[in-house]
């Protein structure tokens, strides 16, 4: 009899853990059939990566607009596959007239796209035929396939007339630029989708591959060039009392100014070469920026990422010293830094350095922040803060932004909030998320802001998309934090962070890695959260008496199982807090009873869900007869 019974529970134990299946797309289930992905949530052991070594000169002379570039590109074949027609991106066509985008484009904005003047394959001139159309994707047929783990040798020159109307990149001002997806580059190609031929998107982000970038920027004396990867050669770049507060920044806790207004206007911080070649490296890294100017002030410090080590990281800043809540940006950097390693994500930042870069974009790239200045300071500090925590996702982690921007912009949501209550207190962070993250979409009640989370980017534009990344994903992630406690949570973040570091996760990687730490089947949560058109509603719909005490009905009329607090008043004015964890929707996602053990008399109950934003609040709350 004991046997059957334990034959018993073994089978509800198995039939639980599978009692709900996340939806998994066609494509996605070859990737874990050919063993490159694994139900556990580890890369599997046919996992492959392609990756490439850059070498690139980029020429720029302000105020002519004209930049050149030339680059070798070896790129190497992790594959399985042989490679015939690898893809070209040339993301800066997005300025050509005609181009696909999802905002209008103003004449400043519109420029004659990327010329390629030049190819070559294994030293081999190539006919490249520009295609007329305003695409931002090119394939490049190879004179010979390329075998798997075998390399070819691609050259381009190229130039392109930087954009008047700097968002992303272009011109902040007539002698200061921002260089950014300058370069034609190969498209990732990986096991789930093979070559990635999305058009770049105005509204959309990007996907790229790790690789090793060696970049020289030559541009006209007095100009100073900031950007991501080891600055090479600054005693050659610098003079004397420069390069010496800029070392001294590299190890200095306090600010140091290492070039002002009256410096550069005195033109005496760079070496006085007619042209000046501010050479940078990075490896292991998705993309390289820079900023260019001759009037940028220059700030710097840097401060401790890692206490095994003691690594610093250096923080810099270039703003036009108009802009008076720059003056306080390299202390922001350094916070942001020294709390983002050390509490949430609690990774040690992983580069050597970040610089802030005053421009019009709120954008992050590889150790580069492109960001508006604010006469508030603590929203300037605010939006750093969000573009500094992007170094995790997506470039810590390769993660497919176009695609699955939720995975980037929902985890810098959620820092953003943590490192915020820190800042300005819990109250006053939280109030800025439900203002800034939350009430745009639960306060619209659109079909479109319902459409699941785990729905491809590049299929969603406007309002809808913007929601499903930031405000939605990151109360998901916020409300699985609430499930698990902050232990185990921070266990299986750091768990899938150490796993596909340096890879390219797909949202079934994380969940599947929460799964397997936390030794738990959380896809009922994962499937209502990511995968349904729910949205955060909640209603008291009974209050019972009972021997015990009471028990409260309450309805989940929304779907998506969040946590709220149940705040009693008992008929002595006096109050409690029963917080309730998304844990309370595990058996039904629609309806769940709470018991209260008193012997008080309950005069009212109600439901305060805090940043989790009820769309319907009118039935939060019911006075008990």
């Amino acid at each position: 009899m004991k046997r059957i019974i334990f034959f018993c529970s073994l089978f509800i134990c198995a039939s639980a853990l599978h009692a709900q299946e996340l939806y998994m797309p066609r494509d996605v289930k070859q990737a874990f059939k050919n063993g490159t992905r694994s139900a556990d949530g580890k890369p599997g052991k046919n996992y492959w990566q392609n990756r490439a070594q850059y070498t690139i000169t980029l020429t720029a002379m302000p105020p002519d607009r004209n930049i050149k570039g030339s680059e070798t590109i070896v790129y190497v074949n992790n594959s399985p596959d042989t490679i015939k027609n690898p893809v070209i991106k040339l993301f800066l066509n997005i300025h050509k007239p005609g181009a696909p985008r999802n905002y209008p484009a103003t004449e400043d904005y519109l420029t004659s796209g990327v010329q390629v003047d030049a190819v070559k394959v294994n030293g081999a001139a190539y006919n490249w035929r520009q295609s007329n159309a305003p695409t931002t994707v090119q394939p490049l047929k190879l004179p010979q396939p390329l075998a798997p783990h075998d390399s070819v040798t691609l050259s381009f020159d190229w130039h392109f007339e930087i954009s008047l109307l700097s968002n992303r990149e272009g011109m902040i001002d007539s002698t200061t630029y921002f260089l950014a997806y300058f370069y034609p580059r190969v498209a990732v190609f990986d096991d789930i989708n093979g070559w990635d031929r999305m058009a770049f998107m105005d509204s959309h982000e990007f996907y790229s591959d790790f690789n090793d970038y060696t970049v020289t920027l030559n541009i006209p004396k007095n100009y100073i060039a900031w950007g991501t990867g080891t600055l090479n050669n600054p005693e050659r770049l610098l003079q004397p009392d420069f390069l010496k507060k800029y070392y001294a920044s590299l190890t200095s806790d306090e600010t140091i100014r290492i070039a002002t207004k009256e410096d550069l206007a005195a033109k005496k911080v760079t070496a006085q070469d007619e042209m000046n070649s501010w050479k940078f490296t990075a490896t292991n890294i998705p993309d390289m920026a820079f900023g260019i100017s001759d009037h940028f002030v220059w700030d710097a410090g840097s401060v401790v990422v890692d206490d095994a080590t003691k690594r610093r990281a250096s923080v810099q800043a270039a703003y036009n010293d108009t802009a008076a809540d720059y003056h306080k940006m390299v202390e922001f950097g350094k916070h942001a830094l020294d709390w983002f390693s050390h509490n949430w994500p609690g990774i040690p930042y992983p580069y050597e350095k970040t610089t802030i870069f005053q421009g019009y974009a709120g954008m992050e790239y590889p150790m580069m922040a492109n960001d508006e200045t604010y006469d508030n300071p603590d929203f300037s500090r605010f939006v750093a803060e969000h573009e500094i925590a992007h170094t995790y996702m997506p470039f810590y982690m390769g993660i497919n932004e176009t695609r699955y921007g939720f995975m980037d912009e929902g985890w810098a949501t959620t820092f953003e909030l943590l490192i915020g209550r820190a800042d300005l207190g819990t109250e006053n962070a939280e109030d800025l998320y439900k203002q800034f993250r939350v009430a745009g979409w639960i306060g619209d009640a659109s079909s479109a802001e319902d459409i699941p989370i785990i729905t491809p980017g590049d299929a969603i534009t406007g309002p809808a998309l913007g929601n499903n990344q930031y405000g939605k994903a990151s109360l998901g992630y916020l409300a699985m934090k609430d499930l698990l406690g902050d232990q185990l949570f921070k266990a299986c973040l750091h768990a899938y962070m150490n796993r596909w570091n340096g890879k390219h996760p797909i949202p079934w990687d994380f969940f599947n890695t929460f799964n397997n730490i936390a030794a738990q089947d959380l896809n009922w949560f994962w499937h209502a959260w990511y995968f349904t058109n729910g949205y955060i509603d909640f209603s008291v719909t009974a209050v019972n008496k009972n021997k015990a005490g009471y028990s409260v009905a309450v309805a989940n009329v929304g779907g998506f199982p969040a946590p709220f607090d149940l705040v009693v008043t008992y008929d002595d004015n006096s109050t409690e807090k029963l917080h309730q964890s998304p844990s309370l929707w595990k058996t039904d996602i629609k309806k769940a009873a709470i018991s209260i053990t008193t012997k008080k008399r309950i005069k009212t109950v109600a439901i305060d869900s805090g940043i989790f934003m009820d769309a319907d609040d009118s039935n939060n709350q019911t006075a008990v007869q």
